[in-house]
């Protein structure tokens, strides 16, 4: 058997998408196919497509929102993805926010995946990758104290 754990992890992109509503922050979750926990849109690289654009189309093919992406990652998160039974890889997302401006009623895996809108500090609760969760927990807006 071979050491999986000192193979370099493989290259993902993602998007966190949200929206601004009255000042508070929202998040979009969406559930994986496989197992149906809850993470962010994202995907491999593909040939001829930067990773921001990537990490958009992953957003609309697995969410269906769209908007503006930054053009630099946020941070990244690594986690173990299964292939099937008795096979699993690391791999080391970069992530990128989307600002959402559009959330169409119909896109390409609507019927294999759930949605949730919520606060960034919920959305660091429900997922299981606890560099994640720091992301998420990172645009939560600050609370002001009253002077």
């Amino acid at each position: 058997m071979g050491d999986f754990s000192a193979m370099k992890p493989l290259r993902q992109c993602a998007a966190i998408p949200y929206v601004e509503v009255g000042g508070a922050v929202l998040v979009l979750l969406i559930t994986t196919r496989g197992t149906g926990r809850w993470t962010v849109p994202k995907g491999w690289p593909k040939r001829g497509m930067g990773d921001a654009e990537l990490a958009a189309q992953e957003a609309f093919e697995e969410a269906g929102v769209a908007g503006e992406i930054t053009p630099k990652p946020i941070g990244s998160f690594e986690y173990t993805k299964r292939l099937h039974l008795f096979a699993w890889i690391r791999c080391r997302v970069a992530v990128y926010l989307l600002r959402a401006d559009r959330q169409y009623l119909s896109w390409p895996e609507k019927e294999s995946r759930n949605l949730r809108w919520v606060a960034p500090s919920m959305a660091a609760t429900m997922v299981r990758e606890r560099q994640l969760s720091a992301l998420l927990n990172a645009l939560e807006p600050a609370t002001q104290e009253p002077e």
